[in-house]
């Protein structure tokens, strides 16, 4: 069959390729064409277009690249008119993935959507659009079934795509890790800053302000596959580090984690290392936000799917360099990590185990 996957993050990058492995095991003549990233175009067939061109973060961004957008979307719809897919496989991301839903529908074209979007949180009325032009929906938060029961949408929860690509890591020796990458013998507390220009400039500037505050630690900062290494050279010295498309090795070779607010935060928590949340975003956009979101209690998926607070959340001016320091030293000792990792052994449990990919797989060549 002829698959055309739209991911539109790093994040679905990640969980598209897992897909195409698994799909190309249950079909051997398997074609893709996508639009994703590195990982999906190590699996084979063609990528159309990188998420680093995609990827705008926040209301007043999204507004200032209306015409990038919009053009990508045009784009989009002339690929898929061209190509012909048997199937359109959409991975979150959607605000654009819900237009290109409606075409394709409009087309005869199956569509099925593996991840939803957060509907939960905001934009609920999204539903109808699912309703009408999406043909299979599959889950992999545990409470999403519920939700979309709640509206009379039948969806598959296929477990949390995560635990695959977790359970297939290899056991590592942390200080050969270290050494292979040039650091010291120090405990390493890792910064993950996000994935996109603007908000990583933004978030390693207060994340780096804790530095002084544990000198017997050294900060590793994760680095984005869509951003060059020499992005992050401003901010390396002596007592900071820096790693590229090594997120897993670094975040299971170190103590604690510093995380911006996104997938990042569940899979710090699979790995099982301690975690302040981060999350600030310009004045404006958090303020429509705010007025947006409801009903929601947290913005960390650890938090969301355990429906209490698992890790500290520090939301615009609660993230600030003392309350950093403060929630970070309950991550590195004594009685809260302990908390901690006791309720990432439950939050695995939640989840449901491995086979995500091959779940969803099977439920994609059914449609």
């Amino acid at each position: 069959m002829k698959y055309y996957i739209i991911a539109g993050e790093a994040s679905g990058d990640l969980h598209g390729s897992n897909l195409m492995k698994a799909l190309k095991e249950k079909d051997p003549k398997a074609e893709f064409r996508f639009w994703g990233g590195d990982l999906m175009e190590k699996q084979g067939g063609t990528l159309v277009k990188h998420y680093r061109d995609l990827a705008f973060m926040g209301f007043l961004e999204v507004a200032m690249n209306l015409r990038t957008i919009l053009n990508n979307i045009k784009f989009c719809k002339d690929d898929i008119k061209d190509h012909q897919p048997d199937i359109l496989i959409l991975v979150d991301y959607p605000g654009f993935n819900l237009r290109i839903a409606k075409f394709a529908k409009e087309l005869g074209i199956k569509v099925v959507y593996y991840i939803s979007p957060q509907l939960w949180a905001w934009k609920e009325g999204r539903v109808e659009t699912i309703k009408k032009y999406v043909d299979e929906m599959m889950v992999i938060l545990p409470f999403e079934e519920d939700f979309y029961k709640k509206h009379g949408v039948h969806s598959h929860f296929v477990g949390h795509p995560l635990l695959d690509a977790i359970s297939r890591l290899q056991e590592i020796d942390a200080e050969a890790f270290k050494k292979e990458n040039g650091f010291n013998e120090k405990e390493i507390i890792a910064l993950l800053p996000g994935s996109r220009k603007q908000e990583v400039e933004k978030m390693l500037e207060i994340m780096l302000s804790v530095r002084s505050y544990f000198k017997d630690y050294q900060f590793v900062i994760a680095g984005a596959p869509s951003l060059p290494k020499t992005f992050y050279q401003k901010y390396v010295d002596d007592h900071v580090h820096f790693v590229s498309n090594k997120t897993y090795d670094l975040l299971r070779c170190s103590k604690a984690a510093l995380v911006t607010s996104g997938t990042a935060t569940l899979e710090t928590a699979l790995l099982n290392i301690p975690e302040v949340v981060c999350y600030r975003g310009s004045k404006v956009s958090y303020a429509i936000a705010k007025r947006l979101v409801k009903n929601i209690k947290y913005i960390s998926l650890v938090n969301l799917i355990m429906d209490k607070e698992v890790v500290k959340e520090l939301i615009q001016n609660d993230l600030n360099t003392q309350n950093l320091v403060e929630e970070l030293n309950k991550m590195i000792h004594g009685e809260t990590r302990q908390q901690v990792l006791k309720d990432y052994e439950l939050l695995r449990k939640k989840l449901g185990g491995k086979g995500a990919s091959e779940n969803a797989a099977e439920v994609i060549l059914k449609v």
